[in-house]
């Protein structure tokens, strides 16, 4: 969670305890805990009147989708597979590169 490891979090509680003594610790972490329940349940309501805005077809909305990095990152991903897709398709007959040496193909006809 917010890249935070076990050894960071131990360090922070450390400085709480120091900080704020170990008698309005239990207080703060209650009052931690609300904010966070809160703004929870703020993301979820505004994420809902969102979905009931644009209507049915729009059911599945997450607000991580609406995250510009995410939505860059899914078009990257969709055009690599497209590129991959076009280059696993068998080439047209009769057209390759030359060979070292090769004269092109000339119908006189033609022009």
């Amino acid at each position: 969670m917010f890249g935070v490891g076990l050894a960071e979090m131990a360090v922070i509680a450390l400085v709480a305890i120091v900080v704020f003594g170990p008698d309005k610790l239990p207080e703060l972490a209650k009052q931690a805990g609300a904010i966070l329940r809160k703004a929870r349940e703020f993301a979820n309501s505004a994420r809902d009147d969102l979905r009931e805005e644009l209507g049915p077809e729009f059911a599945d909305l997450e607000l991580r989708d609406l995250d510009p990095r995410a939505i860059v990152r899914k078009h990257i991903v969709e055009a690599m597979e497209d590129a991959g897709e076009e280059a696993a398709k068998p080439k047209k007959r009769g057209l390759r590169p030359l060979l070292e040496g090769e004269v092109p193909p000339y119908d006189l006809e033609s022009t």
